[in-house]
């Protein structure tokens, strides 16, 4: 397999800014979605549970796509198969910016979808392949800072695009940044096709059941749908909690986001670094650890002040963002090298059916009192500590390959 003997550190750190850049443009893509809600349901005439269908619609086509995609991944290079990816992910964003209708833009976000949905399993599965265990928390650490970017600046950034120029150019500035971007990684991508000539001897199908034969693929499958679980119980809620029982006002709602935004660009290198001189397992369990009060206290803010709700949230962003670094670095080292494509493409379906089902148990789980307040949110943060505990003791059942002992 390709490994950082083929690269500098400066091109080793030019690729990982690259598939930084490429994570950012396709997570804000999706979350830029939500803010415009308002506008989409005015513009097109629509109500909130058809809203609520074009937001999932990216998510939904992305796990779709990434268990066809687990058919063929690993039988094209890596830089080929992302820049052809990439390059139709921006050309659907431009379709969702040009869309005039609400059946239009519904078919770019599923197109949207089907193709950003593959591009962050294959940027995982780049990372794992090209840099050695013993460095791949810090080089997870700076591609995941995408996440904070994409908060801190990329929505605010959008919105603020939106109002200038009508909601259609936060999509076409995203479509224009991926042209950039797709230049920068054809020129500074190796072509990774090492992995090809183990796949040539095996079926599209024989590929998913080599993948799904391993008892440590099966666990490392189930660590990462028990990653998403705990977040996702709680996380799609806490604007509607905010507003109704914390009396966060509207306008102050960004401030959140911006504040936990700004704590992760800083929290993510950190605990990438600490993961690689810890050792990945101890420290996911210790954040994790650290997650569990901040997620129920998240939910239990009603009353506080708004200094004493944003140090709430900002907490709960930065460490259950934070696990999600030594997390992914697990999972990505628990697959079998040559098999590594086809799995983080079954990952990441894994990972979007286990948001989607905590979702689900979340809003099974709260309801609304006759004042429209939201009630039992306590009990989605708990149902996400439970899973977040059972991951932990997961995470140690894990084979990490290429890792010693000591470096787990």
């Amino acid at each position: 397999m390709p490994s950082t003997s083929a690269l500098t550190p400066r091109r080793e750190l030019w690729l990982l800014l690259t598939l930084a850049g490429i994570q950012f443009t396709h997570i804000l893509d999706f979350m830029i979605m939500m803010p415009l809600g308002p506008r989409f349901t005015q513009l097109f005439s629509i109500s909130d549970a058809q809203f609520g269908l074009l937001v999932s619609a990216y998510t939904l086509s992305a796990g779709v796509s990434g268990l066809l995609a687990s058919t063929y991944i690993d039988r094209f290079g890596r830089k080929r198969l992302l820049l052809v990816l990439y390059v139709l992910f921006g050309l659907a964003t431009l379709a969702c910016g040009v869309a005039p209708t609400y059946g239009t833009l519904m078919v770019a976000r599923v197109l949207a979808g089907a193709f950003g949905g593959v591009l962050s399993a294959l940027s995982q599965t780049i990372v794992a392949d090209v840099i050695p265990f013993e460095r791949r928390g810090r080089a997870m650490g700076i591609v995941m800072t995408s996440f904070s970017v994409s908060t801190v600046a990329g929505v605010p950034l959008g919105l603020i695009l939106a109002e200038v120029g009508g909601w259609n150019m936060p999509f076409i500035a995203i479509a224009a940044m991926v042209g950039v971007l797709a230049v920068l990684a054809a020129r500074t991508m190796p072509a990774m096709t090492a992995h090809v000539q183990a796949a040539s001897g095996r079926t599209a199908l024989g590929g998913i059941g080599q993948v799904l034969a391993d008892p440590n693929h099966r666990w490392a499958f189930l660590f990462s749908a028990l990653l998403m679980f705990t977040g996702f119980t709680v996380i799609p809620y806490i604007t509607i909690y905010m507003q109704t029982n914390a009396g966060v006002r509207a306008d102050q709602i960004p401030v959140a986001y911006l504040c936990g935004g700004v704590a992760t660009l800083f929290t993510a290198r950190l605990f990438g670094r600490l993961t690689d001189l810890r050792g990945k397992v101890r420290t996911f369990r210790w954040l994790a650890l650290a997650a569990a009060p901040c997620l129920l206290g998240i939910t239990l803010v009603h009353g506080l002040p708004l200094w004493g709700v944003l140090a709430v949230s900002t907490l709960m962003f930065a460490f259950v963002s934070g696990r999600m670094i030594p997390g992914m670095a697990i999972v990505a080292s628990a697959a079998q090298a040559p098999l590594r494509g086809t799995f983080m493409t079954l990952n990441a379906s894994v990972q979007s059916a286990a948001m989607g089902a905590a979702s689900l148990v979340g809003g099974m789980l709260i309801s609304r009192d006759a004042q429209g307040l939201v009630q039992n949110y306590w009990m989605a943060a708990l149902v996400g500590i439970a899973a977040s505990l059972l991951s932990m003791v997961v995470a140690g059942r894990l084979t990490l390959h290429g890792a010693a002992p000591s470096a787990r």
